[in-house]
């Protein structure tokens, strides 16, 4: 279960991005967070595994205040919380190989992954990964020599490394035609169905929200203005979150 509770985030020069957000995600959901950009939502995930410091409220996860936990603590809480980012945040000049390795990198001695020394029950883990995701053939190649869909399957497979029980999912898609979306929307599906793992994904297309989340939370200007199931969006809803001159396609 993971609690947010009044989350407020303020960045230097008083911009605030989140005004007390509060919300809950059952263990196994699959949850969209949807709002234009710039209503908060990036900013909402990178604050439940603390990429950024909130400025206020409590985020607690599985009984533990993720908020007031020590750097150490962190440590520990982020094996298990997979992060996949908009534009893939790999090492374009290190092998597809080393970067799924990466996501191994909160259970190894800190001294051997800075030379890339990996267990071999790891690196044969990465192959594994690799292979569910499709790309085992491309484990030799440079990150940069693969395409905007390939390398985000190669962070879907880092993040499995961790054998997450929760994923964030910050607009994982944004940057991919419609036919490679579904398709990686599909393997994070897989990953919240099979694996069991919670799902919070940051998404623009409700077509998307409509087909893979199980409840959508909405944010404008960073203030919650919706939680609720996708098919609960109406048009008076849509207007709300996305502005009344918002116009729906399809």
């Amino acid at each position: 279960m993971l609690e947010v509770n009044n989350l407020t985030k303020i960045y230097d020069g008083g911009v605030q991005a989140l005004h007390n957000v509060s919300f809950s995600v059952p263990r196994g959901q699959f949850l969209a967070v949807i709002g234009l950009s710039g209503s908060g939502k990036s900013t909402l995930l990178r604050c439940i595994n603390r990429l950024i410091e909130p400025t206020a409220g409590t985020i607690t996860w599985k009984g533990v205040d993720i908020t007031n936990a020590s750097e150490e603590e962190m440590r520990q809480i982020r094996r298990k919380i997979g992060m996949i980012f908009q534009h893939f945040n790999l090492v374009n000049r290190s092998s597809v190989l080393t970067n799924v390795l990466a996501g191994r990198l909160g259970y190894v001695n800190p001294a051997y992954s800075l030379i890339n020394r990996f267990p071999e029950k790891d690196i044969q883990k990465a192959m594994l990964e690799l292979e569910r995701v499709g790309i085992a053939d491309k484990a030799k190649n440079r990150a940069d020599e693969l395409s905007g869909g390939q390398q985000q399957r190669v962070g879907i497979a880092r993040a499995m490394m961790q054998d997450p029980e929760m994923v964030l999912a910050d607009e994982p898609v944004a940057s991919l035609d419609p036919v490679l979306a579904h398709s990686i929307m599909q393997y994070l599906q897989k990953i919240n169905e099979d694996y069991g793992a919670t799902v919070l994904c940051s998404l623009h297309f409700l077509d998307l929200v409509h087909r893979y989340a199980d409840r959508v939370i909405a944010l404008n200007a960073g203030e919650l203005v919706f939680d609720g199931l996708p098919g609960e969006i109406d048009d008076t809803k849509f207007k709300e979150i996305y502005g009344r001159d918002a116009e729906r396609v399809g």
